[in-house]
């Protein structure tokens, strides 16, 4: 078997409704719209956001949403906001783990290592833009 060895890097958007440095802010509100799964196709997985230590949101092709709540949090994950994984199959599963992506000196490195949540179905719940 070959291993994938893909890296997800998110940057902080003002503009994409991330929380400010330290990531401490309780993510986006969303409903439960169906049973959780142990694994998502890695081929449809258009874009991830780490949301604090403790969530991080796939977004999968049709525009489905999958929260991910890790178990025991990852120490430095909000902070950092990115993180890699491999995998010797084409889904990320609840029994994988990632790694946080840290910045030193020049270059990036894998920090500590944390495991996955079930993938729960969500619709992200939109707040009325204030006048």
């Amino acid at each position: 078997m070959r291993t994938l060895a893909l890296v997800l890097t998110i940057a902080a958007l003002a503009a994409g409704g991330f929380a400010t440095a330290g990531r401490r802010s309780a993510p986006p509100e969303v409903r439960e719209i169906g049973k959780p799964v142990s694994c998502i196709a890695l081929s449809r997985v258009q874009e991830s956001r780490v949301r604090n230590d403790d969530v991080i949101d796939f977004r999968l092709s049709g525009n489905k949403w999958y929260r991910n709540t890790l178990p025991r949090g990852c120490p430095s994950l909000g902070f950092e906001e990115r993180f890699s994984y491999a995998t010797s199959i084409n889904q990320l599963c609840s029994t994988d783990i990632i790694h946080v992506l840290q910045s030193y000196g020049s270059g990036v490195h894998e920090g500590v290592g944390c495991g996955l949540g079930k993938f729960q179905p969500v619709e992200i719940i939109k707040k009325p833009k204030a006048k």
